[in-house]
């Protein structure tokens, strides 16, 4: 039975861990109400722990598991130890940090939607309504592709790593203290380098949010035009917005509310691009030609950044794309609907439009 103990402790923290999910996934109001508050205390706690190396500190301890492991088969070869056993510890090992993590944040997909959380209200949406709002995401691309400094091939030149990672949180805390919205009142600290970079660039990934260790990390090989919008997405998941698309969302609102242009650039770029897309795949089935009246209006250094872009993602498909919705329907009550409301005019008693006089003749 010794030899088992260790498989036995594995399968009750996974099933702890099941249990924990499905606990969440049935009871999804009572987990919006508590478990993300809980969560951005304990990710502030373990990001500013962590936030004491300069670099990903999950990645450190991978290593180190791995070098244990290691160095424990080549014990175990030695010293004859019953290899039943040692992957009974093993397992026990992968268990816990998989408990962990689930404890510590993984939950949060489970929550309410963001848009409850910022008063949005998602509506349906006509494929006009979404051109309109693409061909607004267009014009703030155009306007602010102007603004940002390029070099000689027509390339953004934005700040280092490191200074946009300091500011990254500016938008977020705008957010938070001038608006009143307290679901972005996560870790403000930077974002860090994402170690191993070429495997995840060759699969299309700008960032890494790990629960465990409260770290938010960065494809450092990026784009620099996608930035600034990666490192408010990856800040958006540290403070426990785990949903993809509300993530995506969160890092456009991050940008927009950042006073840096780079970052504003950056979030209309992504949120220009990410409508395109959709408004794109409607345009094969509908054939309503609104994607080309869009890019025929596209700024020639916009079309060269979003292509950037496209290269940099490559095949991979965008998980979050549903971001859309939220961005046509955050369009349409933001700009759109207020627009539409007439305003009252001033009451003037000599109007005769506006004093009904329909009981005296002689007026």
């Amino acid at each position: 039975m010794k030899y088992w103990r260790g498989y036995l402790t594995a399968a009750i923290l996974l099933a702890c861990t099941w249990a924990l999910r499905e606990f969440a996934k049935a009871h999804s109001v009572l987990v919006d109400m508590i478990y993300p508050y809980v969560t951005r205390m304990a990710q502030a706690f373990l990001a500013n722990w962590s936030s004491g190396v300069d670099f990903c500190l999950w990645q450190g301890l991978l290593l180190a598991l791995i070098a244990f492991g290691i160095a424990s088969i080549v014990l175990m070869i030695i010293l004859k130890w019953n290899p039943i056993r040692w992957g009974g510890w093993v397992c026990t090992v992968v268990a816990i940090i998989l408990f962990l993590n689930t404890g510590l944040y993984s939950l949060n997909q489970f929550s309410g939607p963001l848009a409850e959380d910022i008063r949005l209200e998602e509506t349906d949406y006509t494929i006009a309504e979404l051109e309109k709002a693409t061909a607004y995401y267009r014009d703030q691309a155009n306007t602010l592709s102007q603004q940002v400094q390029r070099n000689a091939q027509g390339d953004v030149v934005f700040a280092t790593f490191e200074e946009l990672a300091e500011q990254a949180s500016l938008g977020f805390e705008k957010m938070v203290y001038e608006e009143s919205l307290s679901v972005f009142a996560g870790p403000m600290e930077p974002v860090k380098k994402l170690g191993w970079a070429g495997r995840y660039t060759a699969r299309g990934i700008t960032g890494v949010t790990m629960g465990i260790t409260g770290e938010a990390a960065v494809n450092p090989q990026t784009p620099a035009v996608m930035l600034p919008f990666a490192m408010c997405r990856e800040m958006a998941r540290r403070a426990s917005i785990a949903i993809e698309q509300d993530a995506s969302f969160a890092a456009w609102l991050g940008c927009n509310y950042n006073d840096s242009v780079q970052f504003q650039y950056s979030g209309a770029l992504m949120g220009y691009r990410y409508c395109l897309k959709a408004l794109e795949a409607l345009d094969k089935v509908t054939n309503a030609g609104a994607a080309a009246r869009v890019l025929a209006e596209e700024d020639p250094q916009v079309k060269r950044d979003r292509e950037i872009c496209d290269r940099f993602y490559g095949n991979t498909e965008m998980k979050d794309a549903k971001v859309c919705d939220l961005l046509t329907s955050w369009h349409i009550q933001e700009i759109i609907l207020p627009t539409q409301v007439e305003k009252e005019n001033a009451f003037d008693p000599l109007d005769k439009s506006q004093v009904d006089l329909g009981d005296h003749p002689n007026a």
